[in-house]
């Protein structure tokens, strides 16, 4: 297990990276998606035979031996991984996976075939990390039936929404709806990224106005000198961007 020191130094290594080769694509997937997929199978950069490969996604390399691009230069590496096909029961397998020269090149190549797979087309410039997962998922890019919660986990303890602002996504001037305890949607979704990334606790970014939600708001419009009635309505929606 990856100590609290070698995740925040691997996040801090590959995040430039993942915003890098993210930047000015039309057809974009999340940094935010991307760093935490990289946590996650590489172990927070702790799996020996992964980094020797600089492959910190698990790309297979498939039967086609298909180039989405430019970045991976038919290099490959054999090892076990665990595959489950029925949603429940857990097989160990053998296959080969895409090693690269540079992580630079392994982060270019998920991208690139992101964008180039039409099965993957729903997490193309999607701004909900949980709706982007979840089209990367179902898209047969993993087979764990707990991958997509592994994922925002992931994303939502390590703050992982702060990179994606190369992509356009975050607090923007965008006009959202007023929403309030009991919301729900897309325009939850921003309020909560918009206030763990300045700081405020309210647990999981999980698209509902809850509770928690809630006490932050209040605690936001309190030290921004608004009505604090915990609705997030234009006044509120102004000063949060």
């Amino acid at each position: 297990m990856a100590t609290k020191a070698q995740v925040t130094a691997f996040i801090n290594k590959v995040a430039p990276i993942a915003q890098a080769k993210a930047k000015g694509r039309s057809k974009w997937s999340l940094p935010s998606v991307c760093i935490a997929q990289c946590c996650c199978e590489s172990a927070y950069g702790t799996s020996p035979k992964m980094m020797n490969a600089n492959a910190i996604l698990g790309v297979k390399v498939g039967k086609s031996k298909v180039h989405f691009g430019s970045a991976w230069k038919d290099k490959a590496y054999s090892t076990k991984t665990k595959e489950c096909y029925d949603g429940k029961t857990y097989v160990e397998i053998t296959d080969m996976f895409r090693a690269y020269d540079s992580i630079d090149d392994a982060i270019e190549d998920y991208y690139d075939m992101l964008a180039a797979c039409s099965r993957y087309k729903d997490c193309i410039n999607q701004p909900d990390p949980l709706e982007c997962i979840k089209a990367i998922k179902n898209g047969g890019y993993a087979t764990s039936p707990t991958y997509i919660t592994t994922i925002m986990d992931i994303i939502n303890k390590n703050n992982l929404t702060q990179y994606d602002s190369v992509v356009g996504v975050g607090c923007s001037s965008t006009t959202r709806l007023t929403i309030k305890y009991g919301s729900h949607g897309s325009d939850v979704t921003y309020l909560q990224q918009c206030l763990a990334t300045k700081g405020y606790e309210l647990g999981a970014i999980d698209s509902i106005f809850g509770t928690r939600t809630r006490e932050a708001v209040k605690a936001f419009q309190a030290e921004n000198g608004l009505t604090v009635d915990g609705i997030v309505g234009p006044k509120t929606w102004a000063k949060l961007y």
